[in-house]
């Protein structure tokens, strides 16, 4: 009964005017940008590695690293991996699709969090709950975010993460999953206790490194089969369009299933990727708007390819037509849809390896995630208490998080799946409509980035000189605080 009613809830969430609105707002955030995934690529790279952390906030590439610690986890290989189950080869290119237009949703939702940022208990705090409220001037919009935030980061999504750690190690190593459980509540318990310097200081060392780790192994895969790239690129766009002979009569599937996984990978328009861009240091919030959106390639067009390119070129994979519960394809047997598709496409190469490669690599993406789950429901708790003691809420959102950290791994996959599901589908509603009505504060940052970069200038934001309401944080200009002096710039 109670897995009934959470799939119902779970598809009535992602229908299709949800996939439709997902995709006008990207592209109407697109052409607004005139297409400033394109034109400001070269200005992406160059700002990742600009900037320095303060007391009050990160740096650029520290709030990247926190983005990409919640954007790389296990959408990027179980999620793609389901999706070619369900939705066949053509699901790669629609997760392109909603990466390539997410990226302008991510730089919107992350330069709205910097401009209407505000500086709490010595920490900079933003983010779709700051912004509803003072952009949009809807408080009780912003408490309902804010509230279904902190239901889905604290107690939904985790066991997504938790449950794929969990089912991967024991198929690569035969560990129970209670222990697997125990072990990892006991680590994550020991990073954010540190606070948030403690997890991104974790995030900014693990996440470059096992992401390259991953595309080194998906690059060797692609190359020993080299001969076969123009088949599979053949088969991905074939079947994007409905074109191939097998494929063919799940075009609607691979649409839905890319979407779903590219939006569950990338986390674009979501809402998550503005907490950490808000707790930058930077000298206009166009800035971190701009390595947010990059963030999205590094996450869709990098890892989430890797793993689709690892199972594509080796042929391990399997697709379901959803309709009938029949085979369309069926390369390999004994493997359930999610991680071991990947794992199986591994030791294609390195037999006896793929498993624990694998495994090792999705607990540390998972564990990150996990870790960027809990700032996030923090920042929003902090949004809801601001002013009061929050000492005993702080260390009650902790526990909460570690139970259902725990409990999503002793948990069976699809039901973890599907209320993750619910936890992504209602944080998207809420944020995308807040984004869209809220959009022109962004769009009038990137204008005034963009002029002063025509000058030759550092580009500094005034919110007062721009007409921007309640961005308070930048009424008086930029004001950079070093240790041993105090810089304004008006």
């Amino acid at each position: 009964m109670f897995e009934q009613i959470v799939t119902n809830l779970s598809n009535f969430l992602w229908s299709t005017p949800m996939i439709i609105f997902c995709v006008l707002v990207g592209l109407f955030f697109t052409l607004r940008t005139n297409f400033l995934q394109i034109r400001h690529i070269k200005e992406m790279v160059r700002l990742l590695f600009k900037g320095k952390s303060s007391d009050e906030g990160v740096s650029s590439f520290q709030a990247l690293s926190l983005a990409l610690s919640g954007r790389i986890g296990v959408g990027n290989i179980s999620g793609t991996a389901t999706a070619i189950a369900f939705g066949g080869p053509g699901a790669v290119f629609w997760m392109w699709v909603i990466a390539f237009v997410g990226a302008a949703s991510a730089f919107v939702e992350s330069t709205l969090a910097q401009i209407y940022k505000e500086k709490q208990d010595g920490e900079y705090r933003g983010g779709p709950a700051f912004y509803i409220e003072k952009g949009l001037g809807w408080k009780w919009y912003a408490v309902i975010f804010s509230i279904a935030t902190l239901i889905a980061m604290a107690v939904l999504m985790p066991g997504v993460q938790s449950n794929s750690i969990a089912v991967s190690i024991d198929n690569a190593f035969n560990i129970d999953t209670t222990i697997t459980g125990i072990v990892l509540v006991a680590i994550l318990a020991l990073i954010i206790f540190g606070g948030i310097k403690r997890i991104v200081n974790v995030a900014q060392f693990v996440v470059p490194f096992m992401a390259l780790s991953y595309l080194l192994v998906a690059l060797y895969i692609v190359a020993i089969n080299f001969n076969d790239i123009p088949e599979v690129f053949s088969l991905i766009f074939t079947s994007a369009f409905g074109a191939d002979s097998l494929f063919g009569g799940i075009i609607g599937s691979a649409i839905a299933w890319g979407v779903k996984r590219g939006l569950y990978a990338s986390e674009a328009g979501q809402g998550t990727g503005a907490h950490p861009a808000a707790a930058a240091e930077v000298s206009h919030p166009a800035k971190q708007g701009l390595v947010q959106a990059f963030s999205i390639y590094l996450d869709v067009f990098l890892v989430c390819t890797a793993t689709a390119f690892m199972i594509l070129f080796s042929g391990t994979y399997n697709t379901i037509d959803e309709s009938t519960g029949d085979y369309l394809v069926q390369n390999i047997t004994g493997v359930e849809e999610g991680p071991g598709y990947t794992q199986a496409a591994v030791d294609t190469v390195f037999p006896g390896f793929g498993s624990g490669f694998v495994a090792i690599a999705l607990f540390f993406f998972a564990f990150t995630t996990i870790m960027a789950y809990y700032y996030i429901a923090e920042t929003n708790l902090a949004y809801l208490i601001k002013g009061r003691n929050s000492k005993i809420a702080l260390n009650l959102l902790k526990v909460i998080l570690l139970v259902a950290t725990f409990y999503g791994a002793i948990k069976e996959a699809t039901l973890a799946w599907t209320l993750g599901d619910i936890g992504l589908g209602i944080m998207v509603w809420l944020n995308l409509i807040a984004i869209l009505l809220l959009s022109k504060p962004a769009f009038i940052a990137l204008k005034d980035y963009d002029q002063q970069k025509k000058q030759g200038l550092d580009p500094t934001f005034n919110s007062t000189k721009l007409g921007i309401k309640n961005a308070d944080f930048w009424a008086n200009g930029y004001e950079h605080t070093d240790n041993k002096e105090n810089e304004r710039v008006s």
